[in-house]
């Protein structure tokens, strides 16, 4: 989903129109499920117990954050 979200913004084009309020509802729960979605994941890279779980953690935030950026671009007018 990720890469066709950034083919999307890359080809300038949105995948659905902007006014559709389903669309935006839809953006607007994802961007509130990441958020706590990476909260949560910054609480568990605390309580890793090694490097390779704080960078398997850390590789999920990256993802989850990269995929909150593209829609917060999209809620753009």
């Amino acid at each position: 989903m990720i890469q066709c979200l950034h083919l999307t913004r890359i080809m300038g084009e949105r995948f659905l129109p902007a006014e559709d309020p389903v669309l935006e509802a839809a953006i607007k729960w994802t961007c509130e499920r990441n958020s706590k979605d990476i909260r949560q994941l910054l609480v568990w890279l605390q309580e890793a117990r090694s490097t390779k779980e704080q960078k398997a953690i850390m590789a999920r935030v990256r993802e989850l954050l990269e995929e909150l950026e593209l829609s917060l671009e999209k809620l753009e007018p």
